[in-house]
């Protein structure tokens, strides 16, 4: 009898991976624990591999498919074998490998032609995004032609893979759950040496900010109304890739020393770029740091993840003049924003924070 191979859990919670390439073909003959396929999820690149040795009946799914866990990868023919070996996992199919991208039609809630509605089909025009110029705001024929010519010019829509996804799928999760405010201070770091690791200061001095306001290094269960307060501080740092944002965890930075510390972000910051990092370095953050200065900005209302409460923003660095004694002076300014989730922290308890952020900062 033949034997399917479903998705298997690959745990932190996915529910869905992107097949990125086949490595076998219907019809080859496989042993047990050679990679079948390699797939992508928000966290990582990973290959797959057979749980059992025999012959590949049937693949299920292309390059670009989106795969549920518990969905067929492959058929074995009937000569597959008990021996195991290490199995990944299997679980019994519940749901089709390809989840389908499929949005309400506007159409449905209103009175459209049928004529209309086969010129949007035939022009793939999705109603949803159309206005109606009609009465009563009914599409008409010119809306869908309209809307036509405007797809042309922008281009193909492009669906979200990968990272992407799952960053749209945790930003409107965050955006439905979190009530955010955002305080914002500045930080005169003309002290510094000219060579100073900004990015490891930061991380630093956001340790010394939770231990003299520990509410803000919490998580905050909304489903059962409770907050834990958590005594290591373990700091996501958010990565700007190609493909979107990934947010690899800094451990216990209250107890490492900056070259410690230095080592561990440049190592995590290459395997988040080649996609190899370990799924277990992309858990538990308790606080976030964004740098997105690097890049541009001056101060930012950024997005706390539950059960995150708090994150930590620094600005582009900027040289300003100051006064300095009785004389003008061109300073190093350092802008700084902290969002917060109202809920649970108080206004006080994100000041304080950021006052101990601040304290630790101006220090040489």
């Amino acid at each position: 009898m033949a034997r399917q191979f479903t998705l298997p859990d690959l745990g932190e919670g996915l529910e869905e991976a992107e097949i990125v390439s086949w490595l076998v073909n219907e019809g080859d003959h496989v042993i047990a624990n050679q990679p079948l396929l390699s797939v992508e999820t928000d966290k990582a690149v990973v290959e797959i591999p057979a749980p059992w040795s025999g012959t590949i009946a049937r693949r299920f799914g292309a390059n670009g498919d989106v795969v549920k866990v518990g969905a067929p990868l492959v058929e074995f023919s009937e000569e597959a074998g008990a021996d195991t070996g290490t199995i990944v996992g299997e679980v019994e199919q519940s749901e089709p490998a390809v989840h389908q991208r499929e949005a309400p039609s506007r159409g449905s809630r209103m009175q459209l032609l049928p004529a209309v509605r086969a010129l949007a089909r035939k022009l793939e025009v999705d109603l949803n995004l159309v206005h109606g110029s009609g009465p009563g705001g009914t599409i008409t024929r010119a809306d869908v032609e309209r809307a036509a010519r405007s797809l042309t010019e922008v281009g193909p829509a492009e669906p979200l893979k990968g990272m992407r996804r799952a960053m749209a799928q945790r930003m409107a999760l965050a955006h439905a759950q979190v009530v955010p405010t955002t305080v914002t201070d500045e930080i005169d770091i003309e002290a510094w040496s000219k060579d100073a690791d900004i990015t490891i200061r930061l991380v630093q001095a956001i340790a010394v900010g939770c231990q003299a306001e520990p509410s803000l290094n919490a998580w905050y269960n909304a489903e059962a109304g409770e907050r834990r307060l958590l005594k290591r501080v373990d700091i996501g740092i958010a990565v700007d890739l190609e493909g979107g944002l990934i947010v690899p965890v800094l451990r216990n930075v209250g107890e490492r020393d900056r070259a410690d510390l230095r080592a561990g972000l440049d190592r995590m910051r290459a395997d988040a770029a080649a996609r190899s990092i370990p799924p277990e370095e992309l858990r538990g953050a308790t606080i976030t740091l964004s740098n997105f200065g690097m890049i541009a900005g001056r101060f930012a209302s950024l997005v706390v993840v539950p059960p995150q409460v708090a994150i930590v923003g620094a600005g582009r660095l900027e040289r300003r003049v100051v006064a300095d004694g009785s004389q003008p002076a061109v300073h190093r300014i350092l802008p700084l924003s902290l969002t917060f989730d109202h809920r649970v922290v108080t206004g006080g308890e994100a000041a304080r924070f950021l006052a101990a952020l601040r304290s630790n900062l101006a220090k040489p």
